[in-house]
């Protein structure tokens, strides 16, 4: 079995998060239940077990499994960060190997409001914060993301299913559409077997589809040709299991130039953005 990879999964570490369960942000999940920084970190491990799962890891799942695992999993990510002098929000990278033994890596990311961490519902399309209704629970739309379509078509595989660090399809993508790491920009990855949305290059599109916002459909196991060919990102699945989202095929035929898009991943949350076929 080709082991020259890792599993990983990226998501933010925040000091402010510690105050979650004090909120009224009672649907957060997992972080409204336990004071830590570290978001929405049961869905992290539970991605990075499933993949271990899929390849037989017997390490890596022993290391990853039942609550231990995620006890583990926090102490060792806390440990290396040194929590008691991070002030400040955090990338965190957080891979795996077949052997079990885990690495951290981080870099700064923006400050985030937690109603774009935990959005109670994304806001229908040309509603704007006029005082008409209450945007406390809203995610804000700023700042707005640019968000470009992949020129080249991705073959779907374990490798765009799960989250490795065989990461060409997703690096090529970027660097064609020439989007550097600061930039407001995204791409979507395009599925050559189908001509659907699979994902972003790191997040979760979500566009308007028949009075609701949908997302590209994937199953939590792989299947080859039974869905989008993407990954069961953690913010998807938080949004899936809230209502907040439906799954659908999205054909890139049916984007529209302009069309509003939310887009969410484990480090930013939910964030906006608007699509550029021009």
């Amino acid at each position: 079995m080709d082991a020259d990879f890792q599993v990983f999964s990226s998501l933010r570490y925040d000091p402010s998060l510690r105050h979650v369960p004090n909120s009224s942000f009672a649907h957060a999940g997992w972080n409204h239940v336990n004071a830590s920084p570290l978001y929405m970190l049961d869905f992290h491990r539970d991605r990075m077990l499933r993949a271990a799962t899929h390849w037989g890891w017997d390490a890596a799942i022993a290391a990853l499994s039942g609550e231990s695992g995620l006890k583990n999993l926090e102490g060792f990510i806390l440990q290396n960060l040194g929590q008691d002098n991070q002030e400040i929000p955090l990338r965190v990278k957080v891979t795996i190997s077949k052997g079990g033994e885990m690495g951290v890596g981080t870099s700064p990311v923006p400050e985030t409001a937690l109603s774009n961490l935990y959005p109670q519902r994304l806001p229908n399309p040309g509603l704007s914060s006029d005082g008409s209704e209450d945007w406390s629970h809203f995610p804000l739309k700023s700042p707005e993301y640019e968000i470009l379509v992949a020129d080249l078509k991705t073959t779907p595989s374990e490798y765009t299913h799960f989250k490795t660090t065989k990461r060409e399809m997703y690096d090529q993508a970027r660097q064609r559409a020439r989007i550097n790491l600061p930039d407001k920009k995204e791409v979507l990855i395009i599925n050559e077997e189908d001509g659907s949305v699979m994902e972003g290059s790191t997040t979760t599109p979500y566009v308007w589809r028949n009075e609701r916002w949908v997302t590209p459909s994937v199953n939590p196991e792989y299947r080859p040709k039974s869905d989008s060919g993407g990954q069961d990102g953690t913010s998807r699945r938080w949004a899936l299991e809230r209502g907040i989202a439906v799954e659908s095929v999205i054909s890139v035929g049916s984007l529209v130039d302009g069309e509003e898009c939310w887009l969410s991943n484990g480090v930013r949350g939910f964030f906006f953005g608007r699509i550029k076929l021009a």
